[in-house]
């Protein structure tokens, strides 16, 4: 399974990895791969896609980023529609938010540096 690190996540979502990193650490998210400290986390496509329709449900309805990330899950789940009521729902076009994560992030790998590994040299 690929795997991106929060630099490139953040990149590919336009948030700075503060925040993200923040959010990873307060929020459980489906796809997000966390070993030990002091070893980076790394995110699924499924994870990034889960954070860009929760980041857009924040900006377009201002619904609290916790109801956000929830509904997101609930809409990567099932995106025919998520029922708010008995006549409002909420739908995802899946293939077309699949579409846009993939480019993002193929666009994200190529200009995001990859990090070092191993202990800084002495000199």
């Amino acid at each position: 399974m690929r795997a991106y690190t929060v630099a490139t996540v953040a990149i590919t979502l336009n948030v700075s990895p503060k925040w993200l990193d923040n959010t990873l650490s307060h929020y459980r998210i489906e796809g997000v791969v966390q070993a030990r400290q002091g070893v980076s986390r790394k995110l699924s496509p499924h994870a990034v896609l889960t954070l860009r329709i929760a980041l857009r449900l924040v900006e377009h309805l201002e619904m609290p980023l916790r109801r956000a990330l929830e509904l997101a899950h609930e809409l990567t789940g099932d995106p025919g529609g998520y029922p708010l009521s008995r006549e409002l729902s909420i739908s995802l076009d899946l293939n077309r938010a699949t579409a846009e994560i993939t480019e993002r992030l193929a666009q994200a790998v190529e200009i995001t540096p990859v990090p070092r590994r191993g202990r800084p040299s002495t000199k």
